[in-house]
């Protein structure tokens, strides 16, 4: 279940630190540090320092230079880590896939009931996306320059996250709690709707409109339409 933003946001902390763990683990031939601590405190700082620098000026006018400055790792300190910034990408990309995954299944875990189901899954997914506002812009507005393998990785977390939403509004139609419809182009449609979250916040800032707000307004546009 997906308790208030404050709650979500304590667990999200720890959740980074384990999918740096996991990163580590699967990638010992890249990340060439032996204590698992350490390479994993370092692996926060690095993808947090990214993704900085990527919503400030841009991944490709970003140096390691830039990166070793801003994570406080020096140049030779990232080598330990990444050869170069393609190996970076492939860890930004994957503590992010890891995460959303992780995220999505963990907060919606034993809900039957496809409403409350469906709205734990958009309430989780925006406010991963407002903690992570940096990592989802980057996914979205950098795929089309990234190299063949990343980019085709950046489409399927995507597709996969439409899948979810399908998946989950086809048991309440099939349940006959959710009214007859188009499944995918509704999830669709509703992915669409989480994404306007962190590619326009200014907008909604300015609105006075926060993350749980936002949530609460997209469960309640699909409560209109899908409830039977």
């Amino acid at each position: 279940m997906v308790g208030d933003f404050e709650s979500f946001k304590a667990d999200l902390s720890l959740s980074k630190a384990e999918i740096c763990r996991e990163l580590y683990r699967e990638n010992r031939e890249l990340v060439r540090i032996k204590k698992e601590h350490v390479a994993v405190r370092n692996l926060v700082r690095i993808i947090d320092s990214t993704l900085t620098l990527t919503n400030l000026k841009g991944f490709h006018a970003m140096s390691l230079r830039d990166l070793s400055a801003d994570s406080g790792l020096s140049i030779g300190g990232l080598y330990a880590y990444i050869r170069n910034k393609e190996d970076l990408i492939y860890l930004i990309q994957h503590h992010g896939f890891m995460l959303t995954r992780r995220t999505l299944h963990s907060c919606t875990q034993g809900i039957d009931d496809p409403r409350e189901k469906l709205l734990a899954a958009v309430r989780a997914h925006v406010y991963l996306s407002e903690l992570l506002q940096p990592w989802f812009y980057f996914s979205f507005m950098e795929t089309k320059s990234l190299p063949e393998k990343q980019k085709k990785e950046a489409i399927a977390i995507e597709l996969e996250v439409e899948d979810f939403l399908r998946t989950i509004i086809d048991e309440g139609v099939t349940g006959k709690v959710f009214r007859e419809v188009n499944a995918q182009l509704l999830a669709s449609v509703c992915k669409a709707m989480m994404q306007d979250w962190y590619l326009k916040r200014r907008k909604y800032r300015n609105q006075q409109v926060d993350a749980t707000g936002y949530a609460d307004f997209i469960g309640s546009v699909l409560a209109r339409y899908l409830w039977a």
